[in-house]
């Protein structure tokens, strides 16, 4: 032992005390008593225990059995097993979307930012103390496996389906036949994109059209297959029958969740856990309804932090250290969780995924918004704004979806969620509405009072948000907010026209005499992004007019003729190019939203009614809960 070891020179400690051998003798024998009763104690102590991490390792058993017991209550479930539509939880005591490079789409350089912008520059403001054992971070070593996933109550799909008010596919009306021939055109892109993907690609992320093999990434944590998961309720949408029975096949056979790798929650949540759902809604098939279940268990860890509000990455393979990180929250990325998360209750009998999205809906409204606006990073441990910088593009956006969507879900009975977003609206509307010199209006970017003219390509799905948003107003509201809707979508469709390819860039500025045009190299290219159209589709659908489907074609055009290559579809470089060089990248969500989106955009109204459904931010649909689909067992 290193504490009776002799010094140099020096006579062993306990003879220089002058005891003799006997006490010597007795004495060890104390000490080595003493040093096993405090190590022995560090076992009473509670798995909170900060002290108790120091010295013993996590346990991952607790992962592993909440894992074997949600595979084995999924293996037993049957078609009658099921829960009812997603209900609004009651509204949280008081007051309440997605992202480009971080939410939407987040890539790791804003990750970066948001670690870099860390509790140490946190904005002033009212410093948010965890209140209550609710609030108080414990490690994920202690969170408890989540409860059995089989309810005592069954899902009564068949009913369900009964009460949509349209068919999903539509009722088959007359069409005029240019609008029919584009439709096909569209769903001929898709099966191209799917058939290359599946020959060259099957089971990796994302296909590389160019090299014809496959990208997998470290976004998704070990997890494969995200072009299969967000193109299964399109392939059903499309009736591309062969297609989809391929991808059902694959995630009944090779989709594995027993990964070990860091994750990003907003990534998972919104192309697994949301493709999962809307597939099982729209079919009725178990398997899909039980892998998301799953999978949705293993996201909760992220939620172990001092406030609940989760952190951005998850480690999917253990029970992480829920607070350790010193990084930022985005606004984005746990703002858009709300949606998936209620279903994961209403499908599984356990209240602790709506428990988690309701707890930030309390952070949120005790936190004080500057200006009334909601910054982009929250610190996770104190509750309090990282830097005021406010976007509707990346970073920002589907928070704000979320919570116009979170009302439409709940048929309209989440008037909290109706309220934050109203109040967000008119925030962004006196801060950060802006009309260019040459009349374009668009949403400039807020940081700490001054504003930054420009608008990223993210923040283009703003315009069907604000007219869908717009439907359900009070009159004097609603004109206005459809005449924003329509003139943002609008400057959007100008960035697309001003360009060479006809497809807009990654942002576009509004400043020194540039108009709806990238001036910088790194904002020039184009990654088969869906907001613009998405907008087209929302406004198609509420005014129905001409021209949102004349511009839509436009991009349809402009997809075949620079993205198109032999094995599929690529983003490009330079969108100001007439030979814009490839980024050899087919993304997951050109399958997931942009061919949807362009379908739907030449379907009649009644195919996937926006009375029946509401659109997650990867655009997988989600029914709007009409009414109790509890039925009793027996």
């Amino acid at each position: 032992m290193v504490l009776l070891r002799k010094l140099p020179g020096m006579p062993g400690w306990p003879a220089a005390l002058g005891l003799r051998l006997p006490q010597k003798f007795l004495f060890l024998l104390f000490l080595s008593g003493l040093l096993t009763l405090c190590f022995g104690a560090l076992f009473l102590l509670p798995d909170s225990s900060r002290f108790k991490r120091l010295f013993l390792p996590r346990r991952a058993t607790a992962s592993a059995s909440s894992s074997s017991s949600a595979s084995s209550s999924s293996a037993s479930s049957s078609s009658t097993r099921d829960t009812e539509l997603p209900r609004s939880p009651p509204a949280a005591a008081e007051p309440r979307h997605a992202s480009p490079a971080a939410p939407r789409r987040p890539r790791e350089k804003l990750r970066t930012a948001a670690r870099m912008a860390g509790p140490n520059r946190t904005a002033p403001g009212p410093r948010q103390q965890p209140q209550g054992g609710e609030s108080r971070a414990q490690p994920a070593g202690s969170e408890p496996p989540a409860r059995d996933t089989r309810a005592p109550f069954r899902f009564d799909y068949e009913r369900f389906r009964r009460s949509l008010r349209h068919p999903v596919r539509g009722g088959r009306r007359g069409e005029d036949p240019e609008t029919r021939a584009r439709r096909m055109k569209i769903k001929e892109m898709m099966k191209f994109a799917w058939d290359n993907y599946r020959q060259y690609a099957l089971g990796k992320n994302e296909l590389r059209p160019l090299s014809r093999n496959g990208h997998i990434g470290n976004m998704f944590g070990g997890l494969r297959g995200a072009t299969v998961i967000d193109a299964l309720d399109t392939l059903y949408i499309m009736e591309l029958q062969e297609e989809f029975q391929e991808a059902k096949q694959w995630v009944e056979q090779s989709f594995d969740l027993n990964v070990n790798g860091e994750a990003s929650l907003f990534e998972v949540n919104i192309r697994y856990i949301g493709g999962l759902l809307s597939t099982y809604y729209l079919t009725g098939e178990e398997v899909f309804k039980n892998k998301a279940l799953q999978l949705g268990e293993k996201l909760l860890p992220a939620f172990n932090t001092p406030t609940g509000i989760p952190r951005g990455v998850i480690n999917l393979g253990s029970w992480s250290w829920g607070w350790a990180s010193a990084g930022s929250s985005i606004l984005a990325e746990f703002g858009t969780l709300h949606l998936e998360f209620l279903h994961l209750s209403e499908l599984s009998g356990n209240p602790v995924f709506a428990e988690k999205v309701m707890n930030i809906r309390r952070v949120l409204s005790r936190v004080e918004k500057p200006q009334g606006l909601y910054p982009n990073f929250l610190s996770p441990v104190t509750g309090s704004w990282v830097q005021h910088h406010v976007s509707i593009g990346g970073l920002g956006d589907s928070f704000y979806e979320y919570l116009i969507k979170s009302w439409l879900m709940s048929d309209k009975k989440d008037s909290e969620a109706k309220k934050m977003y109203d109040d967000a609206l008119e925030a962004i509307e006196k801060h950060l509405v802006k009309k260019s010199a040459g009349g374009l209006t668009y949403i400039a970017e807020w940081r700490g009072g001054i504003l930054d003219h420009k608008m990223g390509h993210l923040a283009c799905f703003s315009g069907g948000m604000i007219a869908l948003g717009a439907q359900h107003g009070p009159q004097d509201s609603r004109q206005r907010h459809m005449e924003l809707a329509a003139e943002i979508t609008s400057t959007c469709h100008e960035s697309y026209t001003r360009s060479d390819t006809k497809l807009g860039p990654e942002a576009f500025r509004f400043d020194a005499g540039s108009e709806a045009t990238a001036t910088r190299l790194s904002e020039r290219y184009y990654i088969l992004r869906p907001e613009v159209v998405e907008s087209y589709m929302y406004l198609w659908r509420l005014t129905h007019h001409p021209k949102y489907r004349l511009w839509g074609w436009e991009v349809v055009q402009a997809l075949e003729k620079h993205c198109r290559v032999e094995s599929g579809f690529s983003g490009i470089r330079d969108v100001y190019s007439t030979t814009p060089t490839h980024d050899n990248m087919q993304q997951s969500f050109f399958l997931a939203e942009t061919l949807k989106y362009l379908y739907l955009l030449f379907c009649e109204d009644d195919v996937l009614s926006l009375e029946d459904w509401v659109f997650n931010t990867e655009a997988h649909p989600l029914p709007i809960n009409h009414t109790d689909f509890r039925a009793p067992w027996g």
